[in-house]
């Protein structure tokens, strides 16, 4: 689902260090039918199935990529799926672990290898020889010049350009494989999210100057429909609603994946389910419901350990346009701006109604930073379903008797968004005749506009989280005043100090220090507790699906979905 970013709210403030407090797991364990075969990294063992399309992986999907050129690409989108199967960074993170590893540079830079400055401004980078991309030309450190620069040059408001714009103070080549960044202030996790992010992709220089070059402000029609990449697979047709079908790509410079792989665009959730039990699908994107679907299948494993960071969230709007509502909302303009009215949305949920049903008992009730990012506080505050309270606050706030009708937005074919929004339709509409929630669902195409207008013309919308791994990315994004969606929806018209809030989201980004971080943010909790912005549903258990004769299945959660070069078939 592609998720906007306003042209108001361009600013994005990189914290100072680099967290690694986030743990992946490199799934040691998947589960398989009736406990048999292996574990997850060295596939599930023999089921006596012959295996389907052995040359090929072929990966279902609920959707299709919005484009395929990294400078213009939300972080979001199914775009940036793509993305990391053709294309390449100059870090990389691993299948385990966060820490970051090389990619097209040979090295990460740090002050101890002396590629950081001492003042933490310049970070050198000693590109990888040989290394050629699909069109058959070679990298050099020009192309990566010339890739971060056409994504700030075109600076297309749907893209994540301003993380390279807002960040870099200079660059340049200093020689054929060294390429040489300056910051306009220290920023360590410049790497993990500046340098590891959709617009530093590095494409091919010749492919874009002799396809239509860089325009200011203007896309590239070739780039949106080609990818010109270094990485492991290159695209060969894109058959719209339908499929992309890749190939491995032979001149790989880490080698060859085993396999080809197809992107199958599967919009019907039984058609995919199946397909997984006919043996047309290797992979399906994940959903708990499909596992209830499928545990008694031969032939099809699991991989249920640790959490996405994705917690499903429904949103407050606090900056409703009341004459562009649905037909038939009668919430004000103001209707959230109290927050003993958030409040109350918050303690009216069936959150365990929305696990065990919706979610098939994948999940959990979330706190406001979600497991195991570093601040992440197990005995934080979180909401419960408290029915009385929610009565009592409605009633004080005079909206039980006078009653309301609200929308919210869901996207269609995603039941686990759906369900956030039926369960609040069925916890309100119990809970007192005079509430009335309507949830609005429409397909992916129009929920990515609706979700993207400014104004936002519903009262709420569901969705699940951006799969940020440091706090200082989930505070600017979710819960700061003037952040991404705090300008969008009107926080400062909700937050009781909204200046208390910005400062100790940004003094808690700043510090150098995790232990200091740490205490900083279990001191935010209880305040964004106490003053909401979102409705957190669930944190959402892991859950991969797989044909059993997929080989070497592993799943890093810091990934946006599988990565198709570990795996084999047999």
């Amino acid at each position: 689902m592609a998720r906007f970013r306003s042209e108001r709210s361009r600013r994005w403030v990189p914290a100072l260090v680099l967290t690694i407090g986030f743990l992946a797991t490199a799934c040691p364990g998947a589960s398989t039918p009736e406990g048999e075969g292996g574990g997850a990294e060295t596939g599930a063992g023999d089921t006596g199935a012959e295996v389907a399309n052995p040359g090929v992986l072929i990966h279902a999907l609920g959707g299709e990529p919005e484009g395929l050129d990294p400078a213009r690409l939300d972080e979001g989108g199914r775009g940036s799926r793509a993305i990391i199967q053709s294309y390449e960074f100059l870090v990389d993170i691993p299948p385990e672990g966060a820490a970051l590893v090389p990619g097209l540079a040979t090295e990460v830079p740090s002050q101890e290898n002396g590629l950081v400055s001492e003042d933490g401004l310049t970070y050198t980078f000693p590109i990888r020889e040989g290394v050629v991309f699909h069109d058959g030309t070679e990298l050099t450190a020009d192309d990566v010049l010339f890739s971060w620069d056409r994504a700030m040059t075109m600076d297309l408001p749907e893209s994540q350009a301003f993380k390279l714009s807002e960040t870099i103070a200079d660059m340049r080549v200093v020689d054929d494989f060294t390429f040489e960044v300056t910051l306009i202030e220290p920023a360590a996790l410049f790497l993990g999210t500046v340098v590891y992010s959709t617009p530093a992709a590095i494409v091919s220089q010749d492919a874009v100057e002799s396809n239509g070059g860089v325009v200011a402000g203007e896309p590239n029609e070739f780039m949106d429909t080609n990818m010109v990449g270094t990485g492991p697979y290159q695209l060969v047709e894109w058959e719209r609603g339908v499929r992309l079908e890749f190939e491995a790509f032979e001149d790989y410079w880490n080698g060859a994946p085993p396999l080809d792989a197809t992107w199958e665009v599967v919009r019907d959730n039984s058609v995919g389910v199946l397909g997984m039990q006919v043996g047309d699908y290797d992979i399906i994107e994940p959903a708990p419901q499909f596992v209830e679907q499928l545990q008694g299948d031969d032939g099809v494993c699991f991989d249920e350990s640790g959490y996405l960071l994705e917690p499903l969230h429904l949103a407050f709007n606090l900056d409703i346009p009341v004459d562009e509502l649905p037909d038939g909302d009668t919430v004000p303009n103001d209707f959230f701006w109290d927050k003993r009215v958030r409040q109350a949305f918050n303690y009216a949920f069936d959150y365990e109604g929305y696990i065990n049903g919706v979610l098939a008992g994948y999940g959990a009730i979330p706190t406001y930073l979600a497991p195991p990012v570093l601040g992440y506080d197990p005995d934080a505050p979180k909401y419960a379903q408290d029915l009385a309270e929610a009565e009592r606050l409605f009633r004080e706030t005079g909206w039980w008797d006078r009653g309301f009708t609200a929308s919210v937005l869901a996207e269609q074919n995603n039941d686990t968004m759906i369900g956030v929004g039926l369960v609040l339709k069925d916890s309100l509409e119990s809970l007192n005749e005079n509430f009335r929630i309507n949830v609005v669902v429409v397909p992916e195409a129009r929920y990515d506009e609706e979700h993207g207008t400014v104004p936002f013309q519903y009262p709420m919308w569901v969705k699940n989280a951006e799969p940020f791994s440091d706090p200082d990315q989930v505070m600017q994004f979710y819960y700061h005043p003037d952040g991404e969606w705090g300008e969008v929806l009107g926080f400062r018209n909700g937050y009781e100090d909204p200046d208390e809030i910005a400062a100790r989201i940004d003094e808690a980004g700043q510090s150098t220090d995790p232990a200091e971080r740490e205490a900083m943010y279990q001191e935010i909790l209880p305040l964004l507790h106490e003053d909401p912005m979102w409705l957190w549903a669930a944190d959402e258990q892991n859950v991969q699906i797989f044909q059993c004769w997929v080989q070497d299945f592993i799943y890093n959660p810091l990934w946006v979905m599988p990565r198709w070069q570990f795996y084999s078939k047999g």
